[in-house]
Formats: C-alpha cells, structure tokens, sequence
C-alpha cells in the first residue's frame, strides 16, 4: 500500500497549527501534496472563535469539496477542531460534502478514527512527536489547553474547555526534540501563558517553566505569547528579568480596551487602569517590545470611550498591534448587551486605531536605522532571488512585520547578523 498522501489545511491560532502537526506525526510516514484531487486525506483543521473565522472556515471546507468532487477515487474530507467542537450538531446536515468529523475532545483518536474511515491500518501508537509546519529555525511550545477565564465577549471556554496544564516533564523532552531537530526559536502559547501550572499546583505561576526551557542547550530564542495580564505579577517578572538570554523582552498582552467602564463589562482584569500592566513590565524590562490585540466597537462604546482608548494607544507606543472589530458570538454575555455598536463605526474605528499604529510603528522602527540586528531567517523570498525573508528578535513569527535581508550566508534556518539600511512602517530592510 502506498504511502497516504495528504493535503492539509490549518486555520485559526498557532494552536490549531500545533494540534495539525500532532495529527499528521500519528498517521506514520505520508506524502504531502499542494493539490488536493492529488490526496487520499483532505484535513483541514478549523477555527471557530469568531463569526469572521467561522465563515473562513466553511469557506475553506466547501472550496475543498468543489476541488475534489469530481476526483475517483475521491479523497476523504476530514474536518477537525475547534468549529466542530463549537457546532457538534449544526454542521453535519449543513455540510454533507464532509466525510468525516473530528471533535476536540477525540483529538488523541484523531489518527485512528481517519484511519479507519480510509480503511487502512492505523500506525502503532508511540512517543507525541509532530511534523512541524514553520519555518526551519522555528516551531511553537504549547504548554497548556483550555481557559478558567470568563471573558463576557470570549467563546474560547465553551469551545476548548478549563485550563489542562501540560506537565514540565513532558514540555522539557518535546523542546529536547524540536531544538535537537535544529529549531533555534521556541514560541510558547497557550491561551492564557501565565496561567500554566495552576491547575497543576504549580507555585510560581509561569517562572518555573520559563527558567527550565530557558537553561536547555541550542536555544537561541525564548518568545512568551498570550500573557493575560492579571498574571504579569511584580514576582513573576521579577524572576524572568534575571534570567537574561535567550529569554526574549518581548510580551504579547491582550489588554482588550484601556476604558474602565468597557474593560469591566469585558470581565478584564485591571479594569480601573490597563497602564499598570504596562509600567510594571518596562520597569523590569526597561527594553520590552509590546504587543497587545485591542476590540473596537464593544457594547457601550461611545465615542468618548473610543477616545479613550486612541489616547491610550498613542501614549504606550505599542510595537505591535492587532485591532478587531466586536462580534456578537452566540452564547456569550457580550452578545445580549444593550447599546451594541453599527457594523459601519466599528470599522470606521478599526481603520482610525490602525492608522493612529501605522504612525507608531514607523517611528519606532526609525530607530533602528543603522543598527546591527540577529535576524533569524525563515524563507527566501518568493519573487527576489538572493534575498530573505525573517524576523529579529522583536518580530513574532506570522503575527509581526519582518526583516528583508539579503547576504551570501543568509539562508532558511540560520541566525545572521545584519545592518538595518531601510525602514518601513511595519517591516526592516538590512544587509548581512
């Protein structure tokens, strides 16, 4: 029997792409194929977190089926992840083109149950390995699974339910693995960071598993994302500020808003005064890169409020920024408030924030005319031989803008030194 060739599609937060990566590792040996008529398994793992994400989802689901209808043998449609889990009911008779469904709480089944439905025999179980999906020097940490927030606008919950902590142990032998595999960079996710090991009885909050991975060998790059605010204690960053490299200063904190009455409604933390937060990390960090994700256009959001955050905005100077507009998702407290904000201002207020940041981040990234940079290197750039696409150390990998770099001993993978020669608003030029 041939080996199976698949065709696979991951939507959604680098969550997913871990869970996809997982699931292709416990099929045994596969061939990957771009075309999917191509394919014995057409797996797309889905997002459900939000109505945009939702429709990308089915989008993708039924661009698929239409590629692959008049195939013989047809390949098996395999739809996986967190849309499922969100609609366990809704979808099958909406979707019939799907041939099979793969809910979150069977991921661990997730190989058997395709294997089954192509009628081939399932490979022996063995060690949790992953086929990774990133760039060469790259590859994402997920350290935890679930959320016992109660965010009013938030469906993450519902959908991946309460926080499952993974053990140290176990983070410790797959960082072994990835970094022995020529991994240089290590992304930690999860979908509050610093809530890792409470469920677990872990003291100390996230530290502990920070200085553990900070102290294996080959680790170029520590990147923390997802760090819920309330979990940057004095104590926790005082611990991480001692630790030096490869710990990044680099902190992904989704503050939400900066109104108190919108961050109350929200359920958020720090509620009276989001700048906290904020001064408590440059004060350990005087250096930190800042990113946060900002929501316009929630219930109660007066102009006033949305000045409120503008303001806000230009006074922090974040790095980094994603702005979304307020959906109504079934199912959360958000949804059923009163003065709900048009469609038409929320992105009218959208396009003012990213402008406002358009301005921020040119400035910011001025500054580093001149300078001599670590850029890790991830692709070469599709339509300019000899030159590189990557990310220096404050650039996250698929959310942030990068560095073009261009050098005769650039190439994927490899960590090189460069001299910034050009700026753009969200982007770096530099030369090896």
């Amino acid at each position: 029997m041939h080996a199976l060739r698949i065709h696979s599609l991951s939507l959604g937060c680098p969550k997913t792409r871990v869970d996809t990566e997982r699931l292709l590792a416990g099929l045994g040996t596969f061939t990957p194929v771009d075309d999917p008529a191509e394919a014995d398994l057409v797996f797309v793992n889905t997002c459900g977190f939000i109505a945009p994400a939702v429709e990308e989802s089915v989008a993708s689901l039924l661009d698929l089926a239409g590629r692959i209808e008049e195939v013989s043998p047809r390949p098996l449609l395999a739809a996986a992840g967190c849309l499922v889990s969100r609609y366990p009911r809704e979808l099958s008779p909406e979707l019939p083109e799907v041939d099979l469904w793969l809910p979150l709480a069977r991921m661990a089944d997730w190989p058997r149950l395709i294997c089954e439905a192509l009628g081939r025999e399932a490979p022996a179980a063995g060690p949790a390995g992953r086929v990774l999906s990133t760039p060469p020097g790259t590859a994402y940490l997920k350290v935890a699974e679930g959320c016992r927030h109660a965010c009013a606008f938030c469906t993450i919950p519902s959908i991946r339910g309460p926080l499952r902590s993974r053990p140290l142990p176990e983070l410790l032998s797959e960082a072994r693995e990835l970094l022995s595999g020529g991994v240089h960079e290590l992304v930690l996710v999860a979908q509050d960071l610093t809530d890792w090991g409470a469920d677990l009885g872990v003291k100390g909050g996230l530290a502990p598993l920070v200085e553990a991975l900070a102290g294996l060998n080959g680790l170029k790059w520590l990147r923390l994302m997802y760090l819920y605010p309330a979990g940057l204690t004095e104590e926790t960053l005082r611990i991480l500020s001692g630790l030096g490299a490869p710990l990044l200063p680099y902190f992904d904190v989704p503050l939400q808003h900066a109104d108190p009455d919108i961050l109350k409604s929200m359920g958020r933390p720090f509620a009276a005064d989001p700048r906290r937060v904020v001064e408590r990390i440059r004060t350990f960090f005087p250096e930190a890169a800042l990113r946060t994700s900002l929501i316009v256009g929630y219930p109660g959001e007066t102009s006033a409020r949305f000045r409120t955050l503008m303001d806000f905005v230009a006074e922090v100077r974040f790095d980094h920024l994603g702005v979304f507009a307020f959906c109504p998702e079934e199912g959360t407290p958000a949804a059923g408030l009163p003065e709900q904000v048009p469609e038409k201002i929320k992105a009218a207020r959208r396009d003012e924030l990213m402008s406002l940041q358009a301005s921020v981040s040119e400035g910011l990234l001025a500054g580093c005319l001149g300078r001599r940079l670590d850029i890790l290197v991830d692709a070469p750039e599709p339509d300019w031989p000899g030159l590189f696409i990557g990310r220096t150390w404050f650039q996250a990998p698929e959310v942030d803008g990068v560095t073009y770099v261009s050098g005769q001993r650039a190439a994927p993978g490899m960590m090189v030194e460069a001299e910034v020669v050009e700026t753009k608003t969200y982007d770096l030029v530099a030369l090896i």
